[in-house]
């Protein structure tokens, strides 16, 4: 009997620590006839110090060995991030349900008394050994979901979404209190007929790569790139009492970002300059689309008055209105703007042109 199914990817590592020398060359060799990569300890401080350093796929262990014993090695190994999953079975001479509930009050995933049957042994195994290659698994699909979401998202906010996947990631929405903000760059258009296609491609990819860093920074969501700008916005799907502060803050560091990137030698952006507008209030925010493919976004009337002071914010300027303006103004200088009247409203908004001085 091979100790794993063929669909296991490689051989699997077993970890061995016993202080009878000739129980442990037992399972060594009768493991490495099965198919595993054996390593083997005396001890149970070194198993640990083994298993951490490079985490095997299945590890035996006696109960009663010299420095740390298997009780206490099991523990420690339960504990550990690297190690908390790895299949451990406890091989011991010492019989009785005492010893068995606590071993598996350590952590123990099995309990096998000597001297044992070897098929039952292998049975055992090979059960183990195919639940930690589903595990591992999970925690594959796992990674690259955190890695697909941490395109858009802060990793805190990435953090919480994977903490309840049906909650944060099923089709709807909310309404929420969010502060929405988008950037445009302009003299764009002028820019793409001046340049090549590669020329206009990997400036833009630079200067957008950097004002999304930005957004994670202040732990902002990413929403989405408008051709030459973005969309982010702040309350969702994690909300807190900053959020209109954030960001603020985050309009700041982009425009001096964008001034650094403006000034670095060999720039094409001379005559690029970045528009910025923010606003606040209620917006339905959630998954929006289908089962298949959604888009998380916030919609809503708030979404629309942060994009019409983005277009009427003149190269360099950051326009607040008055919502967002009244949820930071002591912690912000800011200039009082006329009443303007934008595209899509019937009444004039006022608006704040955010100075770039850093709030104290």
């Amino acid at each position: 009997m091979e100790l794993v199914d063929p669909d296991f990817p490689r051989k699997p590592k077993v970890l061995i620590a016993d202080d009878d020398w000739l129980n442990r060359d037992l399972l060594e060799n009768y493991l490495a006839r099965m198919g595993a990569d054996v390593v083997s300890t005396t001890d149970g401080s070194k198993a640990l110090e083994l298993a951490i350093a490079d985490p095997p796929d299945l590890i035996l262990m006696d109960m009663q060995m010299p420095r740390m014993d298997g009780l206490e090695a099991c523990k420690h190994l339960k504990a550990h991030p690297s190690t908390q999953f790895v299949p451990l079975v406890i091989i011991t001479a010492m019989e009785g349900d005492e010893e068995k509930i606590k071993a598996l009050e350590a952590g123990a995933d099995d309990f096998i008394t000597k001297p044992f049957s070897s098929f039952l042994l292998m049975t055992r195994l090979r059960a183990l050994l195919k639940i930690k290659q589903l595990n591992d698994q999970l925690q594959d699909r796992n990674q690259l979901l955190h890695r697909v979401l941490s395109r858009y998202l802060a990793p805190e906010v990435t953090d919480t979404i994977l903490t309840d996947p049906e909650k944060y990631l099923r089709l709807g929405g909310e309404v929420r209190r969010v502060t929405v903000l988008f950037t445009d760059l302009r003299g764009f258009t002028d820019f793409t007929e001046k340049h090549t296609a590669a020329e206009v491609v990997e400036t833009l990819n630079r200067v957008l790569s950097e004002l999304t860093q930005v957004v994670f920074k202040y732990r902002g969501t990413f929403d989405k790139y408008l051709g030459d700008g973005l969309m982010a916005f702040y309350g969702a799907p994690l909300s807190s009492p900053d959020d209109p502060l954030r960001a603020v803050r985050t309009a700041l560091e982009m425009q001096a970002v964008f001034e650094k990137l403006r000034a670095a030698p060999g720039s094409l952006l001379d005559d690029l300059r970045l528009g910025i507008g923010l606003h606040s209030g209620e917006a339905t925010v959630g998954n929006i689309g289908s089962e298949r493919v959604m888009d998380y976004t916030v919609i809503g009337d708030t979404v629309n008055v942060a994009e019409r002071l983005t277009e009427e914010a003149r190269p360099g300027e950051i326009l607040i209105s008055q919502a967002t303006y009244d949820l930071v103004k002591d912690q912000i200088v800011a200039e009082s703007s006329e009443s303007r009247a934008i595209r899509g409203r019937t009444e004039p908004v006022t608006v704040y042109a955010l100075q770039n001085t850093p709030p104290s």
